[in-house]
């Protein structure tokens, strides 16, 4: 079953969205049918006091909470923010059918309490095609004519593309991109080519393979060679920002980055800012590597 999760930074629960979704014992029957489903993710009042769906991601499991009976987690995986956020209201016409159901001076008496909600098929592929509508032009061949086929089957067609690693990898690099306005964190070098193309190389912080997500907190836009540095464990970065080098690293690198012990050059919003929890992972690896050397 689909569902909405509400969310928001403020929120008194323990989410991390990338992760996992906290939520109390009144919304259990309906987190138990979303296993194995998709959800969509919505802030009720985003930046700006604009209401917006901002993600997907896949419910793989529940399990409770061990401080709190009464609370449980929602394990989440395949966590992928929109290319742009969804309103909750496109030309007046609520996203969500049990919305549109109601009279407009009912619909926030009826939210109050429902911060998990389920969703139709027809709902999901509307507002995830709306909010991946850049990134799911790279598989257009694979959604094109899905107008014309029942909703289970253009269901199993975006889904397909969710998981799909070109969208994927595409999402991730435009977000660390826009991020960092396509300059290197370490050198402070921006280069385009005359078609508009970035130098820079979205860096995962923690690789896809070890579990890390796709999520512009665990980006960083890097230059070829300071991306291999990186990748290698031959830099890191505290977890306030400050540059790391190890010995091995030779002083023409050095002197292209900026001074270790200072900030790179980080993006104008702080909710982009690498993650300390992905920094920490990072550095454990480059803290045992270079003892090493």
């Amino acid at each position: 079953m689909k569902a909405v999760f509400d969310t928001k930074p403020t929120s008194a629960y323990d989410d991390d969205i990338s992760a996992h979704y906290h939520f109390p014992r009144r919304y259990m029957n309906i987190v138990e049918r979303c296993i194995g489903d998709w959800i969509v993710l919505r802030r009720p009042r985003a930046d700006g006091g604009n209401l917006a769906y901002f993600a997907t991601a896949r419910v793989s499991s529940v399990d409770p909470d061990p401080l709190n009976p009464a609370m449980s987690y929602a394990r989440l995986v395949d966590f992928l923010p929109f290319d742009q956020v969804v309103p909750w209201t496109i030309d007046g016409r609520y996203n969500e059918e049990a919305l549109r159901n109601l009279p407009q001076s009912q619909v926030g008496v009826y939210l109050r309490g429902r911060s998990v909600r389920a969703i139709s098929d027809e709902d999901f592929l509307y507002i995830a095609n709306v909010g991946y509508l850049r990134s799911f032009s790279l598989v257009a061949e694979d959604l094109l004519g899905a107008e014309q086929e029942p909703a289970d089957r253009r269901v199993k067609r975006v889904v397909q593309a969710l998981v799909n690693r070109v969208v994927r990898d595409a999402n991730f690099r435009t977000s660390v991109y826009e991020a960092y306005d396509n300059r290197c964190a370490v050198t402070g070098l921006r280069m385009l080519d005359h078609m508009g193309n970035s130098e820079v190389h979205a860096a995962h912080i923690v690789g896809v393979a070890e579990g890390g997500p796709d999520v512009v907190q665990n980006g960083l836009a890097l230059s070829g060679s300071v991306h291999w540095l990186f990748d290698h464990f031959l830099i890191s970065l505290t977890d306030d920002h400050r540059l790391l080098v190890a010995s091995a690293v030779p002083p023409e690198m050095k002197s292209l980055m900026v001074p270790e012990g200072t900030k790179i050059f980080l993006p104008l919003k702080p909710r982009t800012y690498p993650h300390p929890k992905y920094l920490q992972k990072h550095r454990a690896r480059f803290d045992v590597l270079n003892e090493r050397r």
